[in-house]
């Protein structure tokens, strides 16, 4: 990033963590450049930047200011645990379907998108590699990767697994077509229809979509926004149910955006050694935190191989590129037959331009600028939020991804309100989608990962003023 950039992002960080709060003064150009050893220039360019998302304002012959035209909406962090939801098939797909078709087009504003803006990646990078490869590719590679896939691939993410502390060999990855896949060949490795699968509640609706398709049941543990599954409902679900699989994103999960602490991470790994439960771990946001470090995937605590960590580019470099993999632990095998007996390889040109784009050494630095847009982004959109929301609004704030769980008064019927707003040009991805008994009728979800526009507070305004009108009929 650039110095101001990273000025900015500074700036925007403790605003998020309330060191600076609405209404107050923030230091002047003279004071910020002394403090940080940069020029009036740098601190002028991240006050513009700043004020460009929305989250400061000028006041003439006063200075910068934290934006104060907002109310302060509640959080989500003190949210009673429900219920464990009872053992029962799924059938969400249609409503599912509903949604995503809703969000396709260019024309409407995409704030029920399951992706972050295209804008944000590297494609002209990645297209003079995939022209390099293509010319360089070794005609024996396309038989050769059959099942687990690229060689070099595989290598450099064992090399990130390394970073991050895991020691994973190549030998245990297999590359998928996306995250996705992964998901659903662990799914299909480790259960058999009639089976039940331990889901984290809400969940992400393609684990509801993959358990439904298997004709498997799913049965719901609540989770919490700040801090992840219950875990001694878990347990307590475990006896009753019998589950053969859990599926859970421990990591800015989606939609909640919670993540458990480590000390839930090594108790959950000790429940599933207990009962011998194999976790299907969707950690495909992980990269995108806007702390200090990764958070600590839970594969990082597993000395038996029973998690199926999974995670893709999809989020984070190349999204139509669909590049996923797997580490499949015991199952690994398993894993790499069932590859290969159904979509037998990934795009051998696409995965030797991913390896050669990790290679070059421009991945991590990509990251960063990515990590630094969405955090701006994430205060940008929470400000439009509470100030055109109405009162009872309660919202998450995740320290990573790019989505808000929102939860609204009790009164509010969100499947109304998406079908409203999409007749004006609106996406919202409302709360039954994330739940097999099609609970959260009062809540969204909100991507915070398009571009900050006046277009965007705008339709943030229109949903609001929905709202408060279904409220007063």
């Amino acid at each position: 990033m650039k110095r101001y950039e990273e000025l900015a992002e500074s700036i925007a960080k403790s605003i998020r963590d309330e060191v600076f709060r609405g209404g107050d003064k923030l230091p002047s150009v003279r004071e910020v450049s002394t403090l940080k050893g940069v020029s009036a220039s740098t601190v002028f360019k991240a006050y513009y930047l700043l004020e460009a998302r929305g989250l400061i304002t000028t006041r003439a012959r006063s200075g910068y200011y934290v934006n104060s035209n907002i109310k302060k909406l509640k959080p989500l962090d003190d949210t009673k645990i429900e219920e464990v939801g009872p053992h029962q098939a799924v059938d969400v797909s249609e409503l599912v379907f509903e949604v995503i078709e809703a969000t396709r087009s260019q024309d409407c504003v995409p704030l029920g998108a399951a992706f972050p803006s295209p804008l944000l990646y590297p494609f002209d990078r990645l297209a003079k590699m995939m022209a390099h490869s293509v010319q360089k590719m070794d005609p024996w590679c396309t038989v050769e990767y059959l099942g687990p896939g690229d060689s070099e691939l595989r290598r450099q993410i064992a090399l990130r697994y390394r970073i991050d502390g895991i020691n994973i060999t190549v030998d245990e990855i297999v590359v998928t077509n996306g995250a996705l896949e992964a998901l659903n060949l662990c799914l299909s490795a480790i259960t058999r229809p009639g089976d039940t699968v331990l889901i984290e509640s809400p969940t992400f609706y393609a684990a509801l979509q993959s358990i439904e398709k298997r004709g498997l049941k799913a049965v719901e543990v609540p989770g919490h926004p700040m801090t992840g599954i219950d875990l001694d409902l878990m347990e307590q679900t475990i006896i009753k149910h019998q589950p053969k699989a859990c599926w859970f994103m421990t990591t800015f999960q989606n939609p909640l955006g919670s993540s458990m602490p480590d000390p839930n991470k090594k108790r959950l790994v000790e429940i599933l050694k207990k009962y011998q439960l194999p976790l299907i771990e969707d950690d495909v946001y992980g990269e995108l935190y806007f702390d200090e470090r990764r958070p600590t995937p839970t594969k990082f605590y597993d000395d038996e191989g029973l998690i199926l960590h999974c995670s893709s580019f999809s989020k984070t470099l190349a999204p139509g590129y669909r590049v996923g993999w797997v580490t499949a632990g015991r199952f690994t095998k398993k894993v790499q037959r069932l590859k290969l007996s159904t979509t037998h390889t990934t795009s051998i040109p696409v995965q030797q331009t991913i390896a050669n784009y990790l290679a070059k050494g421009g991945y991590d630095r990509h990251l960063r600028q990515l990590r630094h847009t969405l955090s701006l982004q994430q205060l940008s959109y929470f400000n439009s939020v509470e100030k055109h929301f109405p009162e009872g609004t309660r919202i998450s704030k995740p320290h990573g991804g790019y989505f808000f769980w929102i939860e609204l008064p009790q009164e509010v019927d969100v499947l109304k309100i998406h079908r409203t707003a999409l007749a004006l040009g609106i996406s919202i991805a409302p709360g039954p989608i994330f739940s097999a008994q099609r609970k959260y009728r009062n809540y969204i979800r909100l991507n915070y990962g398009h571009e900050w526009s006046q277009k965007v507070d705008d339709a943030i305004a229109i949903l609001g003023k929905l709202i408060i009108d279904q409220l007063n009929t």
